[in-house]
């Protein structure tokens, strides 16, 4: 019965035989080649790592050289320029910071708001006018 079934597998018998539950073939070199194949992994790992940061190192050089060019900073830096000019600005301050006031909006169109004023007192009869200068 064992050859029919060895002749109908075309020579597969014993992968079917570890499929089927029976005995592997145990390699008494098994765990030494995996503990040479683990700490090859390890290695090459490693080394790619090692390859990555040569290469992060690199592009940073590149980076720097072109925010040295064209007088750019870096992202922290900025943030932290930032950081600091709204801290010294509200120093003492217990609320958030005041926005700029756009031109036109502040306090100090006084003259303007006088030179309207007089404009329109001007069209006013005399009795008025008195009145309004008081």
């Amino acid at each position: 019965m064992d050859f029919v079934m060895k002749q109908a597998l075309g020579g597969a018998t014993k992968d079917m035989g570890k499929m089927l539950g029976g005995e592997e073939e145990k390699d008494p070199d098994a765990a030494k080649k995996e503990e040479e194949r683990q700490e090859a992994l390890r290695q090459q790992e490693e080394e790619r790592k090692e390859k990555h940061t040569r290469m992060e190192a690199e592009r940073e050089k590149v980076r720097q050289s072109i925010r040295d060019k064209y007088g750019l900073k870096k992202k922290e830096e900025k943030e932290a320029e930032e950081k600091a000019a709204m801290e010294q600005a509200c120093e003492g301050s217990l609320t958030r910071p005041k926005k700029a006031i756009p031109r036109g909006c502040g306090d100090d169109d006084d003259d303007e708001e006088e030179s309207i004023l007089d404009t329109v007192l001007k069209f006013l009869p005399g009795p008025l006018q008195d009145m309004f200068k008081k």
